[in-house]
């Protein structure tokens, strides 16, 4: 039996709480979503698929994402829900061996951007939030990370974490990262009305940081999208789009938006990708459909 979930905060909450109500004990298979669309993953029977996509051939499936909205029957629990954790957290509730109330409430909060400007800029304050953005699928390096902070999270309450050198090390990081991150966010972005652009690719390596800076940057902004080439495959553009956490005036439903593209999301968030050779077009396609909404409201 194997746990295969997203490398992101809610993906490593989902693989606690089954961990601890299944004592799985092979080891998790970190993915991204596009990695299940593209059949980069062998899904086998007794895996549990977590936080991603469906696909046949699991045995138990559990997710939050509009996009992936189930037209099939399976094994598992799917529910239009704060976190994937929460969806899995209520199909188990009873069952586990630990107080997990604390951290899906927490897994709820950041999953849901439903952040305040002051925990965005001073997430050092703020401990669960502050873990969450040590947290990303970019680096494929940070395996052992991701694994060390599910045993964490199973084991000790969040001050105990907190104070574990790895987690501080890795704290400070992306702390300093930010710093960088608004002056590069400040460079690369540009606005179409109500609508923030911020474009990556004329970069050698993307910078990393606080996602939700941007709309600290531009509180007046409804929406935003990145643009970016794939981590390895420059031949890959991935397109990110958020709402406006502050400002949530923007209409536009982003999960169902990204799923006509292929990719995931759900309302106030999603990502798709597309080849070099068809981005432009689908770029501006997808900036049309957020300015018509702007001009709407």
């Amino acid at each position: 039996m194997r746990i295969i979930t997203r490398p992101d905060f809610d993906g490593i909450v989902c693989a606690v709480l089954l961990k601890d109500v299944l004592d799985i004990k092979e080891p998790i298979a970190w993915v991204e979503p596009y990695e299940l669309r593209d059949n980069a993953i062998m899904v086998k029977e007794g895996d549990i698929i977590a936080n991603l996509p469906y696909v046949e051939g699991c045995t138990l499936w559990f997710d939050h994402h509009y996009s992936n909205t189930p037209a099939m029957k399976f094994e598992g629990a799917f529910a239009i829900a704060p976190s994937a954790a929460r969806v899995i957290y209520d199909y188990y509730k009873g069952r586990f061996t630990k107080d997990f109330v604390e951290l899906v409430a927490a897994t709820d909060k950041v999953d849901s951007a439903e952040f305040t400007i002051n925990e965005v800029l001073n997430p050092e304050n703020h401990p669960y939030i502050m873990l969450y953005f040590t947290i990303s699928g970019w680096n494929r390096a940070d395996k052992k990370y991701w694994n060390k902070i599910v045993n964490l999270l199973s084991e000790y309450n969040i001050s105990t974490v907190m104070s574990n050198a790895e987690v501080k090390k890795k704290c400070n990081r992306a702390l300093e990262q930010d710093k960088a991150f608004g002056k590069m966010l400040k460079e690369y972005t540009v606005k179409k009305q109500n609508i923030t652009i911020t474009d990556f690719r004329p970069l050698a390596v993307e910078p990393k940081g606080n996602r939700f800076l941007v709309y600290s940057l531009f509180p007046d902004s409804l929406m935003d999208m990145k643009i970016r080439y794939h981590n390895t495959d420059r031949e890959k553009v991935i397109v990110s789009l958020g709402q406006n956490i502050f400002n949530r005036l923007g209409k536009v439903h982003l999960g169902h938006l990204v799923a006509q593209y292929g990719g995931g999301g759900h309302e106030g968030a999603g990502s798709c990708h597309f080849h070099v050779s068809e981005a432009e077009e689908r770029i501006n396609e997808i900036i049309k459909v957020l300015i018509d909404d702007v001009a709407m409201h």
